[in-house]
C-alpha cells in the first residue's frame, strides 16, 4: 500500500488534481463492505493533511465498523454532470487503518479548523488506485494509477 505522500511524490500533478476535486466539496462518498459482503455507501469528509488521507467518523458508526472488519474502501468526490464536464472527477481506492493514537491529528485538526470532537473513529487511508476523469472536447479522458503498475491514460468517446 502507498501512503498519499508516496503517491503524490510519484504523481504530483495527478495528486494535486485529485486533492482539488475533493476540496471543491468537502463531502465525499465512501464505499465500504458490510458483514455479508454487500456494499455500503456513506458520506464522509476526507482530510488530506500531513502526507496522508484521513477520515474521521462517528464512534461506532456502521461505516467505522465496516472498515474495522474489512479495511477495503473506495472514495469518490462529489460530482455532478456539470462538475465532471467542467472540473473533472476523482476516485481513490485502497485500505483504511484504524488510528488509535489521535492526539497529534486532533490538535492539527483543531488548529486548522477550530473543530474539536469529543469522540472520533479515525482512519488513515492507504491507496492502491487513484482515478482522474476529465473531458477534452467530446472525449472522456481516464487517467488511472495503480500501485506497482504506474499510470495509464485512456480516451473514450
Amino acid at each position: 500500500m502507498a501512503s498519499w505522500a508516496e503517491f503524490a511524490a510519484e504523481q504530483p500533478d495527478m495528486a494535486a488534481f485529485v486533492e482539488a476535486r475533493f476540496a471543491a466539496d468537502r463531502h465525499a462518498m465512501l464505499a465500504t463492505l458490510r458483514k455479508d459482503g454487500s456494499p455500503r455507501i456513506s458520506g464522509v469528509e476526507p482530510d488530506f493533511t500531513r502526507g496522508q488521507v484521513w477520515a474521521g467518523m462517528m464512534h461506532d458508526s456502521l461505516k467505522s465498523k465496516d472498515l474495522q472488519r474489512d479495511p477495503r474502501f473506495a472514495l469518490h468526490c462529489m460530482s455532478t454532470t456539470a462538475s465532471v464536464t467542467e472540473a473533472g472527477d476523482a476516485k481513490i481506492s485502497g485500505t483504511a487503518e484504524f488510528w488509535t493514537d489521535q492526539a497529534d491529528y486532533l490538535k492539527d485538526l483543531f488548529d486548522r479548523t477550530g473543530w474539536n470532537p469529543d469522540v472520533l473513529d479515525l482512519f488513515r487511508f492507504d491507496v492502491t488506485e487513484v482515478v482522474q476523469l476529465t473531458t477534452e472536447g467530446d472525449e472522456m479522458i481516464v487517467l488511472s494509477w495503480r500501485e506497482g503498475r504506474g499510470t495509464r491514460r485512456v480516451a473514450k468517446k
